[in-house]
């Protein structure tokens, strides 16, 4: 395992990267509605990053199981947990939920965030999955601090989503983050506290709790991207890229641009 520590330098080209992720999510949740299909919002996404100046880093990223990913952001609605591949024929629709996972290169250091959007008005059930998911993902990054382990954020995130009855994907997980989209270490969901790698400061890493309404079984469609729940509940999934620091990790990507637009749904 190599993990890379970040000089300050490269920390403010990663946060630049990141706060272009977090203002396309920004810009999608204009247009995330009923009617719109998952394709028309990855080609917004795709412009908007390349008006940017950067390249959007999903876009041909290779796969152990098949073909290089289609397009410029995941789009996963509904039981997707992870990896929906944009297309014309999957439409948004009133009540349906959907996390946009989006990836930038940018001066040669990567940006890597995921929000869960509403489509119109979403059930109090599922609003709860999405709240507690992102209030896990919160919980692990106050725990992302040097000295501490790995293990004490994989714990900070399974005990939260558990507590309120929801499944937490094990085969999936967050991941260091630098030059490379997908770095050392690995960031489980689930674990134990004080077990791990022991976090430094100015280690870079993507937490991303994906979460289960029902159990935590998961399956791989055909097209061998799309990750689905087995029992056809809904998932959810948040993402941010962080920063370790001594006594508080620093937040590189950013919700505020999509908070502008949805509010504070939950």
């Amino acid at each position: 395992m190599k993990i890379y520590l970040k000089t300050e330098d490269e920390i403010e080209l990663m946060r630049q990267a990141n706060q272009l992720v977090g203002k396309t999510l920004g810009e999608l949740a204009k247009h995330i509605k009923p009617g719109v299909t998952t394709l028309q919002l990855d080609k917004i996404a795709d412009e908007f990053i390349r008006d940017h100046g950067a390249v959007p880093t999903f876009k041909g990223f290779p796969n152990p199981y098949g073909g290089p990913f289609p397009a410029s952001i995941c789009t996963s609605v509904n039981d997707v947990v992870v990896h929906g591949v944009p297309n014309e024929s999957t439409v948004l629709k009133e009540g349906d939920i959907i996390s946009v996972d989006c990836g930038t290169l940018l001066n040669g250091f990567n940006g890597d965030s995921c929000y869960t959007f509403c489509v119109g008005e979403v059930s109090d059930e599922v609003k709860q999955l999405l709240k507690t998911t992102k209030e896990s993902l919160f919980l692990g990054i106050e725990q992302a601090v040097a000295g501490k382990h790995l293990g004490d954020i994989s714990s900070a995130v399974q005990d939260h989503c558990e507590a309120h009855g929801y499944g937490v994907v094990r085969e999936l997980t967050g991941h260091g983050i630098g030059r490379e989209m997908h770095e050392d270490p690995q960031v489980p969901n689930y674990g134990r506290r004080g077990n791990g790698v022991m976090l430094k400061a100015s280690m870079c890493i993507a937490i991303e709790p994906m979460i289960t309404m029902g159990n935590r079984s998961i399956w791989l469609d055909q097209d061998r991207w799309t990750v689905r729940t087995r029992d056809g509940k809904p998932a959810a999934h948040f993402e941010h890229t962080i920063a370790i620091r001594r006594g508080k990790a620093e937040i590189l990507s950013s919700f505020e641009e999509v908070e502008q637009v949805e509010g504070h749904l939950y």
